[in-house]
């Protein structure tokens, strides 16, 4: 069974959003909320992992914080037909890659950068340039963020 033939009823919608939230909270402190044990949050959660529904547990790291204040976004334009696994392929290759997209329109992909600081991205937009399949980049980058929308 997967995610999306999974049926959430409003207890598990409580649970997934409080771990959304807080990745750490403990079963005891998310059981308190939606009214169940411990163990009762644990085999749902194990469930909700089980089915796809729950992914994993990731550390939420302040980029700026840890050295990587400047971000951009940029659309790859790739040659021919290149397939969306080539461009993942290339893009592994640069840890600056924070997130990748295939997207519609002229550009093929859509990539989030974080670098140290415009020399970085400068470097960086040059490595990715050197990609086999790589013909063109469209940069923009990012002055301020605005914040994450809930949901």
């Amino acid at each position: 069974m997967t995610g999306d033939s999974l049926r959430l009823d409003e207890i598990d919608r409580q649970i997934v959003a409080m771990l959304a939230k807080d990745g750490r909270a403990s079963f005891a402190t998310v059981g308190q909320r939606v009214g169940l044990s411990a163990p009762a949050v644990k085999r749902r959660v194990d469930r909700l992992r089980a089915t796809g529904v729950i992914k994993g547990f990731v550390a939420v790291v302040d980029p700026a914080a840890a050295g990587w204040g400047t971000e951009a976004f940029v659309e790859l334009f790739c040659e021919g037909r290149t397939a969306a696994t080539e461009i993942f392929a290339g893009l592994r290759r640069h840890p600056e890659v924070a997130a990748a997209y295939t997207i519609t329109g002229d550009a093929n992909a859509l990539i989030h950068l974080r670098t140290r600081d415009i020399e970085h991205l400068e470097e960086t937009l040059e490595r990715l340039r050197r990609e086999p399949n790589i013909v063109q980049t469209k940069t923009a980058i990012v002055l301020s963020s605005l914040g994450r929308i809930p949901g």
